[in-house]
């Protein structure tokens, strides 16, 4: 592995992408200081690429307009940071292996398993180091988790029964109205949002995954479910019909934000204006204004996976979009259970019959240390250490079972499109 870092040992960053993964780990560099730097960016909205190279002090040359602008000088600093839209992974990571960088990559990797196969390919010949932000696997919770499981507290794991609740409002703005709506703009729902899980089932169960099965469906937001007498824009709708409406963009981007000065994520994805008036015309005007029973989304808003070990142990996995209630996790042993909502855990054990329960909270406030339970915390730390000590065993999300909980992502949605069990090699 080659050691990039300068000799004060200050890693030195490229951030391709300036959205909201892009600040959350430009935040990270604002705590630590004295670890990381920013070098450069590249980001082809004004707003969003001025906005972070002012609060970093970036000069005016490093402030790139698109990612190949960037790297396609010589290597100038030690690592980049891929947090751009899905489908634009495959390509920048590619030409950052081959230039010597090492690779902090938002999930997914890629929306096809052929380009993930890629990235993977062109890291191992580059060897630098490579981590996936599935930042579930860093998370307060996760670590106890594994940490029960390593003591022998539930014995061996049977079964994994896990939801993820995306909630209504959520699925509103980013699945159905947002970046992700879209399978030919960013990638099918269980890869864009819940190869996170995927992921997480395969860490927790630590073995190989050779079988899965899966059901979804577009259930509700498309035009067969739009209220009589609804219009095409939330701002037209008539009263009687938008205030009964649980997916007003009214309701929830003005009257339950903007008109209380809340202007964080992810009232700050729709606009760059942050005021009242900025988040009313992004709304007369832009997607996020729309009807969610009158747009062009296609991707899922419920799906099961079914999943079964080499060892015969299962797993079961629920996505969907009418739950409010985030993650929530049975591990059920051979001794023992656990129970977690992500902020806390139960652990029962089966001979006292004895439950102990454990604190995992942390409060999120939209920074980068509380963000997915301190996990995106986590993942970037965990990468900065790496570099900087020149250990690998930091990364949690290498190649090897990053990719296959990818694999795991692609086969259920051909088994939800086709129908069948598909296997795993």
């Amino acid at each position: 592995m080659s050691e990039n870092t300068s000799a004060d040992n200050q890693v030195k960053i490229i951030i391709l992408g300036c959205g909201s993964r892009g600040n959350a780990y430009a935040n990270y560099v604002k705590q630590f200081p004295d670890k990381v730097k920013i070098v450069a960016i590249a980001e082809p909205r004004d707003y969003h690429r001025n906005k972070m190279g002012d609060e970093h002090n970036i000069p005016e040359e490093y402030r790139f307009r698109s990612w190949d602008e960037a790297l396609a000088l010589p290597k100038f600093a030690d690592a980049v940071l891929i947090c751009m839209q899905d489908a634009m992974h495959e390509i920048p990571a590619i030409r950052s292996a081959e230039l010597g960088y090492h690779i902090l990559l938002e999930k997914p990797m890629a929306p096809t398993e052929e380009a993930c196969r890629r990235i993977v390919d062109a890291v191992r010949k580059a060897n630098v180091y490579f981590a996936v932000c599935h930042v579930l696997r860093y998370t307060a919770c996760t670590r106890k988790i594994k940490e029960l499981i390593k003591s022998g507290a539930i014995g061996d794991i049977v079964t994994i029964q896990r939801l993820e609740g995306v909630a209504h409002w959520h699925q509103a703005h980013s699945f159905v109205r947002g970046n992700w709506r879209n399978e030919k703009e960013s990638s099918f729902m269980l890869l864009a949002k819940s190869c996170h899980d995927m992921d997480w089932i395969r860490y927790v169960m630590d073995k190989p995954c050779d079988q899965v099965q899966s059901f979804g469906s577009l259930y509700h937001f498309s035009e067969k479910n739009q209220p009589e007498g609804a219009a095409d824009r939330c701002l037209d709708c008539p009263v009687a019909v938008e205030s009964l409406c649980p997916y007003s963009a009214v309701n929830f981007y003005i009257r339950e934000r903007a008109l209380k000065g809340l202007f964080h994520w992810p009232v700050d994805v729709i606009t760059s204006d942050l005021t009242v008036g900025g988040v009313m015309k992004a709304l007369q005007t832009g997607p996020y204004g729309r009807c969610v029973y009158k747009c062009d989304n296609d991707v899922v808003d419920n799906q099961v996976v079914n999943m079964k070990f080499n060892d015969g142990s299962t797993a079961s996995f629920t996505m969907t979009a009418f739950c409010n209630d985030g993650r929530q996790t049975r591990i059920c042993g051979t001794k023992g259970a656990i129970y977690s909502d992500e902020q806390h855990i139960w652990l029962t054990d089966f001979i006292t019959g004895k439950r102990t329960d454990f604190d995992t909270n942390i409060l999120n406030d939209n920074g980068i240390t509380s963000g997915h339970g301190g996990g995106d915390f986590g993942v970037m730390g965990s990468f900065i250490a790496a570099i900087q000590e020149n250990n690998p065993e930091y990364i949690l999300t290498g190649l090897d079972d990053t990719l296959e909980g990818h694999l795991i992502a692609f086969k259920a949605e051909d088994s939800r499109r086709e129908g069948k069990i598909f296997e795993l090699n």
